[in-house]
């Protein structure tokens, strides 16, 4: 399945995707879970109620929100793809390199990302996104992918200048609106095998990215071990894989977003993560 969560006449809601429609399954769920995230531990209801329900809108009918619109945590790891990190002359990391972002730095698939008022380094990082849908704490590596409830694609959007202000991230990479994540997730169910996965992204339909998921140097089963062994994994949190190289940074001279713009974030099997690039004095 795919599921997606929107506004629907000007109402918060959540469905499946089917084709260019959406069964809007919040409407019968939505009392009782409230969110997508609340009801991951239901897709067999989901699906009863998709059954019992006619599609109730197009997809461009919709202002589609991110999957999980209320995560709990946003997980975002560094510097995971082997060929890539040597070829940028990093070393290859012991540890998962990790920082965080909050829920207001993303937005949802066609919804316009914000390049800020005080740095013009604003670049694009596409990524693979898992959810986890199974609370976990201690999950072994053999087990860890039963937790995951599905994946979706996802743009780490950065600001450069403040990301190196110091040793930490976090600055760049959380300001306001500055990232996507959708269009929608795929249930784990409809990927047999994701490090069969390839991210692509794209500037304006020039192909800048492609990653190949069978190289990362940390495996989703070992990030999921990883990080349930500092805290429980809960049902919504999202976990983004990594970029490959070929962000704006990397090229000579460096590429920066600029409003106008439209990033493309592709992953084949999951869909297409599409936003224009807006300047804040234009919000």
């Amino acid at each position: 399945m795919k599921l997606a969560s929107y506004l629907l006449d000007g109402v918060a809601s959540f469905g499946v995707v089917d084709g260019d429609a959406i069964v809007d399954v919040g409407a019968d769920l939505r009392q009782r879970f409230g969110s997508l995230k609340h009801a991951l531990g239901a897709l067999d209801e989901i699906k009863t109620a998709t059954r019992r329900r006619a599609a109730t809108a197009s997809v461009n009918e919709v202002a589609l929100l991110p999957p999980i619109p209320d995560p709990g945590r946003i997980l975002c790891v560094g510097r995971n793809y082997r060929a890539d990190t040597l070829r940028a002359g990093f070393p290859i990391p012991d540890y998962p390199i990790l920082f965080s972002r909050f829920p207001d730095s993303q937005v949802g698939h066609r919804q316009p990302i914000v390049r800020p008022s005080v740095s013009e380094q604003f670049d694009w990082e596409g990524e693979l996104a898992f959810v986890i849908g199974k609370r976990g704490r201690h999950i072994a590596e053999e087990c860890a992918l039963d937790h995951v409830a599905g994946y979706a694609c996802y743009n780490d959007g950065s600001v450069r200048d403040y990301q190196r202000h110091t040793s930490q991230d976090l600055p760049g990479k959380n300001f306001w609106r500055s990232g996507s994540f959708g269009p929608w997730l795929v249930t784990a169910d409809e990927i047999a095998d994701p490090t069969a996965l390839v991210v692509t992204s794209r500037v304006n339909g020039t192909a800048m990215q492609r990653g190949h998921v069978d190289d990362f140097i940390f495996p989703i089963p070992t990030l999921i071990r990883y990080l349930s062994a500092m805290f429980p994994l809960e049902p919504g949190d999202v976990i983004a894989t990594g970029t490959p190289f070929g962000c704006g940074i990397t090229h000579d001279p460096k590429i920066w977003l600029k409003p106008g713009d439209i990033v493309e974030v592709e992953i084949a099997g999951i869909g297409t993560l599409v936003n224009p690039v807006i300047g804040e004095e234009a919000v």
